[in-house]
């Protein structure tokens, strides 16, 4: 899955560019990595996460604190999923994101979505020179529903 070069950062006006990267992305993600993703069904991550499973995405719970979330086995790092990831969606405090960038880029991962509130800069930054599509301080499933239930 390979996205043309494009910020998408804290810019929040409708473009068609930005509407059809945004599209494209989700119409052909399959599996989803949602790094900070909690067992608990009271947490945002929990709820968004298992929107999106009911939409026929593959969630891949990656936590080190938690053995499974959704029915699926967690993993403590990105590194650590043995399988293909499409997205990595971030539900973690914006300190954590340069870490996750590193292993995405490593991983060659096509897509990092920043939840809403979660803005690095410079993660975002040293994703996009790496050819990431970044996604940033917008919900994954509010776009979801935006742009592909519309």
């Amino acid at each position: 899955m390979a996205f043309h070069h494009y910020n998408i950062g804290q810019e929040r006006s409708v473009s068609p560019t930005r509407n059809n990267l945004i599209t494209d992305l989700l119409k052909h993600a399959r599996n989803i990595a949602v790094v900070g993703l909690s067992s608990s069904p009271l947490r945002p991550s929990h709820g968004v996460a298992a929107y999106m499973q009911t939409q026929g995405y593959r969630i891949i719970p990656v936590n080190p604190t938690i053995e499974e979330a959704l029915g699926e086995k967690s993993y403590p790092s990105l590194l650590d999923v043995p399988e293909k990831i499409d997205i990595v969606n971030v539900f973690r405090r914006p300190e954590y994101v340069e870490d996750i960038v590193d292993q995405a880029i490593q991983l060659k991962i096509p897509a990092i979505w920043m939840q809403e509130e979660v803005i690095n800069e410079k993660a975002a930054e040293k994703a996009r020179k790496a050819g990431i599509l970044v996604i940033m301080d917008q919900c994954i499933l509010s776009a979801e529903t935006n742009y592909l239930s519309a």
